[in-house]
């Protein structure tokens, strides 16, 4: 089990906002810097253009600094997931996160069974995981109704809590439903606030240990130390009006989660 950064710690900086969106080797040198050894490259579809000479030059930098590569990506169709075992081989990874629907696929549930039979085996022979995200768009029964029809070691839950809110799920019933199939934590924190004259709430994110993410129920019931299951810093920050100060504040989130989820994997 290992602590990690995700490209969502570095939204706004990998975004069209600054005058030059960090690369990859930039924030795999973040990661290091902040003493973290685990990277989730994650929704960055510009992975998928990289010549075998440009990913063997990522590679190369995350081995020399001594960080793991994991992927993520959208969709289930085979052939798209062969794309990203082929990229994860490249890379050195042995985890892909996905998630059922894309903007032009949105497949049922016996249809989703259907293509991960035929993709999934393809992860096992090659020693990949592959785990799908809780999220609104998709129900938790749905999720799991797929997972375990498939019914492979190599096939499970990439767990992310708030994610499944807008679709009126509870957090807790999430951990709770997906806890014996978890492979893989987005680790974020979220919180409602009312919106001016008290009319409706904002939910978005918030440091760590600042919302309604319960950190403790979600480890005691996944138990990623025994599971060998990785935590994945992400945020969801809100655009402060302006560039420089929301990188600022993304860089500090960033620090403050990987302090606080030290602090909290050595107490576990």
């Amino acid at each position: 089990m290992a602590l990690g950064l995700s490209t969502y710690a570095f939204f706004w900086q990998i975004s069209a906002k600054p005058p030059r969106p960090l690369t990859v080797e930039d924030m795999l040198r973040r990661t290091h810097d902040l003493g973290v050894g685990l990277f989730q490259i994650c929704d960055y579809p510009l992975i998928e253009t990289f010549s075998d000479e440009r990913l063997a030059q990522v590679r190369t930098t995350a081995d020399s600094l001594g960080i793991r590569l994991e992927l993520g990506t959208r969709g289930v169709r085979p052939g798209h997931l062969r794309t990203y075992l082929e990229l994860a081989e490249k890379l050195g990874a042995t985890f892909v996160r996905s998630m059922l629907n894309t903007n032009d696929h949105r497949p049922t549930v016996p249809e989703a069974v259907e293509l991960l039979r035929e993709a999934v085996p393809g992860y096992a022979e090659r020693g990949v995981t592959l785990g799908l995200e809780t999220y609104e768009q998709v129900s938790t029964d749905d999720l799991l109704a797929v997972v375990t029809a498939v019914d492979s070691p190599h096939l499970g839950v990439c767990l992310d809590p708030g994610n499944s809110v807008a679709r009126l799920e509870r957090p807790a019933d999430v951990i709770d439903r997906t806890a014996p199939y978890v492979v893989n934590v987005h680790v974020k924190d979220f919180a409602f606030t009312r919106r001016d004259g008290w009319v409706g709430f904002t939910f978005a994110g918030c440091p760590l240990g600042e919302g309604l993410l319960d950190y403790d129920r979600m480890i005691a019931a996944v138990r990623p130390e025994e599971k060998g299951v990785n935590q994945i810093v992400e945020h969801w920050l809100p655009w402060q009006g302006g560039f420089e100060e929301t990188a600022r504040l993304e860089d500090q989130w960033t620090q403050h989660s990987v302090r606080t989820l030290n602090k909290l994997m050595r107490s576990t």
